[in-house]
């Protein structure tokens, strides 16, 4: 699976797809040790966290003030693919990333999720904390 191009659809300065060894994984699979140097990165490895249902990481990465509980998954949904339509760097502490991820639920339907995230950064880690759906 470390070999396999990462579900975020980063790519190199070649456009070659980044690994997910290369990419998300060294954040997912690290987190204590490894956080994402920027929103961005937080933004594509949660993304890659909802499509390998890695509810642990997701929550270790939602801001306090904004976590739930938990996070479910949908059963069946594929997801598709990522697109980064924006990243705004506000302020040294705050973040904005527009994004578009595609899935499909179980009966084979076809969506789009468009947010505008929010994220923070406390203690040296960036976290999320919420979005507005376009």
């Amino acid at each position: 699976m470390a070999d396999l191009p990462c579900p975020c659809g980063r790519t190199d300065a070649r456009a070659r797809p980044l690994t997910y060894a290369q990419c998300c994984g060294r954040y997912l699979d690290d987190f204590g040790a490894t956080p994402a140097p920027d929103a961005e990165s937080l933004m594509r490895s949660r993304y890659t966290a909802f499509v390998r249902q890695r509810a642990d990481y997701l929550l270790a990465t939602w801001h306090e003030s904004k976590r739930p509980s938990r996070v479910s998954f949908d059963a069946g949904v594929r997801w598709l693919g990522l697109e980064v339509r924006a990243r705004r760097l506000v302020d040294e502490t705050h973040a904005e990333v527009e994004f578009v991820a595609r899935q499909r639920d179980a009966t084979g339907r076809a969506s789009r999720l468009v947010e505008r995230s929010r994220f923070v950064r406390e203690d040296g880690r960036w976290f999320y904390v919420d979005g507005d759906h376009g």
